[in-house]
């Protein structure tokens, strides 16, 4: 029991809920509930399926494209270092202005639920470093299963805070949001400098 206690405090740090709602608030400023929830929605299950396909040959998959943890993890940096400077310079906000006289597309929600919601901010370099050498502990069928039920419930989580979040922003109203989102932007472009400096470092010291 204690190795499964270990495992879920493990990913739900390295996944940490609590932290993503802000993020997901921001990134679906201007959407109305259900287009919220089905963003989500989908972000979560991606996320999920990623996870668990990490979980059961994460090692085999980066080794097959001879990819390192850690040139993951520098990419995934770089990636939200574009979308925290969108945040901060109001270019999401423009895009949203222009299309202000129609509908958000399918296409444009099934983008966002995959990058940046789905990966790399749930299923991040840290969450999927996390669930590769976990799966290494939980090497048996039972308990490889037991660790995708742990994902599962982190995942669920996940989702659930996305829900919540949907009425934190009724309360912010539009000022809010706007403070909030360059705020966020700030955190986001910070987050990003560090996931590329400890990939980089790590690729570094692995190169010697």
């Amino acid at each position: 029991m204690q190795e499964y206690l270990s495992a879920f405090v493990t990913l739900f740090v390295t996944i940490d809920p609590p932290g993503l709602a802000p993020l997901f608030l921001a990134l679906t400023s201007g959407m109305v509930r259900e287009e919220r929830r089905q963003i989500g929605m989908r972000a979560s299950l991606i996320a999920f399926g990623i996870l668990v396909l990490f979980a059961l040959a994460g090692t085999a998959i980066l080794g097959l494209f001879g990819i390192t943890i850690h040139a993951f993890r520098t990419a995934g940096g770089l990636l939200l270092f574009y979308i925290a400077f969108e945040m901060i310079f109001e270019k999401r906000q423009e895009r949203h202005e222009r299309s202000a006289e129609r509908a958000v597309t399918i296409d444009e929600m099934r983008n966002l639920s995959v990058f940046p919601l789905a990966i790399p901010l749930i299923a991040g370099p840290g969450a999927i470093s996390a669930t590769i050498l976990l799966g290494g502990t939980f090497a048996e069928p039972l308990r490889r299963g037991a660790l995708i039920g742990i994902i599962a419930v982190n995942i669920a989580l996940v989702y659930a805070v996305f829900l919540v979040a949907e009425r934190v922003d009724r309360v912010l109203g539009a000022t809010g949001r706007i403070v909030l989102t360059r705020l966020l932007g700030i955190i986001l472009a910070a987050l990003a400098v560090q996931f590329v400096a400890d990939g980089m470092l790590s690729l570094a010291r692995a190169a010697h």
